[in-house]
């Protein structure tokens, strides 16, 4: 922004205001295109490795049923937003249209924050204690919250509180679901006890005792009366809302089952984590078979379903790592991971409604947005920002022989050379010692496989889809995701 300014000789003098810009989700463009191509029948472009092929992306509800998932992994990361006044954030939840994104805090205070150019908007204080848990409606009417200290509040979505059930529990809450059509709400909490509540008038309909200790977790089917619950005491136990009692019990896990969560399109999976650092998926229509489990050398902390692909499953790490797992594709690896997405524990996930943007919260007191990558982003896969490679002048200092920015082709973000040198032009002429010691610190993060004796990578999982590249590989395009080479 300019503005000019007449002096005494008749000469402007140009005072330059220099104003940030933030970075913005535009979606009213692909939905336009998308509908346009439905009303008349006609097919959905390709997506090619170009940056002109950005304006082909539709919108995540196109590439649900077919062999293009892997456009709605959400690995790029894009704005990351604090307070001023810093506080552990316990919960996150988007609001039902997905505009906002509501962050509660320890001290109680909900903040909202703009869903597409990611800036503050408002502050209110909701509860005297830690807000634990969020959880909007089906219909998106109203919004139930819970806190450390026992209390459920139900809001409008205009945040006019409409009622408060004091001393619904005498320990923390943990965590609230929703029945399919709103007319009930599940709770749990500490004092190792569920309650079903009936929304309409408040009253508590149902106790589920059977936990010996702690019920972190709890959530309700999305099309049948069933209630699956997460405890201290190692169990998963499925109840039946109607009479109360519990009618299966799942003994698979060796410490805290911290999330239960059932698959939210079809609801014939349920996934649940726990402290033994395992994840496990169970098909509830063969008798709970465990069709997934994936054991880690780290806690895992929160487990999200993707609100689109049935399949894919979204995991947030006690180290603050993002795995992103997908069951038609791997049953054994993540299909993509962020290693340092945060830089302490994972709080809570939350993805937007349209599946596009996958918000972040962690013990680091920030909250952080995941999105989509454009093709040919150089750091897509290969952001130095959470790849924890240090290579750009955001992590050295000046005189130091590092580039400070990382030289970019038309194949992705370049190599960096270890010797201390300039990369070519070309940025992939590097020595075969700086080449093989950094495929090695790439292999140690897991984003791409090596052949063993040899440098040549393998982007794709299958060893048919060699590709043939130099002796140091593309960088960003030699992805662990299938579909994308």
């Amino acid at each position: 922004m300019d503005s000019g300014v007449a002096t005494e000789n008749g000469s402007q003098a140009q005072n330059k205001k220099y104003v940030t810009h933030r970075r913005t989700v535009e979606v009213i463009s692909p939905f336009n295109r998308l509908y346009y191509y439905k009303k008349h029948g006609l097919r959905l472009p390709a997506i090619e490795p170009e940056t002109s092929f950005t304006a082909n992306m539709m919108p995540p509800s196109a590439y649900v049923h077919n062999n293009d998932r892997a456009v709605n992994v959400v690995n790029k990361f894009t704005h990351l937003s604090s307070n001023k006044v810093k506080h552990i954030i316990p919960a996150i939840e988007w609001t039902p249209e997905g505009r906002r994104l509501i962050v509660a805090t320890f001290n109680g205070e909900l903040s909202l924050w703009n869903g597409f150019s990611f800036n503050f908007e408002s502050l209110m204080q909701a509860h005297d204690s830690a807000v634990t848990t969020m959880k909007y409606s089906h219909a998106g009417d109203w919004m139930v919250s819970g806190d450390a200290d026992g209390i459920i509040k139900i809001w409008q979505p205009n945040f006019n509180m409409v009622k408060e059930l004091d001393s619904a529990h005498t320990e923390s809450i943990r965590d609230v679901a929703f029945c399919n059509n709103d007319s009930k709400f599940v709770s749990c909490s500490d004092d190792n006890i569920l309650k079903i509540w009936n929304f309409s008038n408040g009253k508590e309909e149902r106790v589920l005792s059977g936990h010996h200790w702690d019920v972190k977790s709890c959530d309700w089917h999305p099309t049948m009366g069933l209630i699956a619950s997460g405890s201290k005491d190692n169990l998963v136990k499925l109840w039946d809302p109607r009479s109360g009692n519990c009618i299966s019990t799942i003994f698979k896990f060796k410490h805290t089952v911290l999330k239960t969560k059932f698959q939210p399109t079809k609801g014939n999976l349920l996934g649940a984590i726990s402290k033994d650092k395992s994840l496990r998926i169970f098909d509830i229509r063969y008798g709970m078979k465990e069709l997934m489990v994936i054991r880690d050398e780290i806690d895992y902390m929160d487990l999200l379903w993707s609100p689109l692909n049935e399949s894919m499953v979204t995991v947030g790490s006690y180290d603050g790592s993002i795995k992103h797992f997908d069951l038609l594709q791997d049953l054994e690896n993540p299909v993509h991971t962020i290693p340092f997405a945060h830089d302490k524990c994972i709080t809570s996930m939350a993805y937007n409604p349209m599946g596009n943007i996958l918000a972040s919260a962690s013990k680091d007191r920030t909250v952080r947005f995941w999105t989509r990558a454009r093709p040919l982003d150089p750091n897509a896969f290969d952001d130095p920002s959470y790849n924890d490679h240090k290579v750009n002048g955001w992590y050295f200092g000046i005189n130091n022989n590092i580039n400070a920015v990382r030289e970019k082709s038309e194949f992705g973000a370049a190599p960096p050379t270890l010797d201390g040198t300039a990369p070519a032009s070309s940025g992939y002429s590097v020595s075969s010692s700086s080449s093989s010691t950094y495929n090695n610190n790439r292999n140690s993060i897991g984003h791409f496989r090596n052949d063993s004796g040899s440098n040549n990578r393998y982007p794709m999982r299958s060893p048919e889809k060699k590709t043939t590249t130099t002796s140091t590989g593309l960088p960003g395009l030699g992805s662990s995701l299938p579909g994308l080479d």
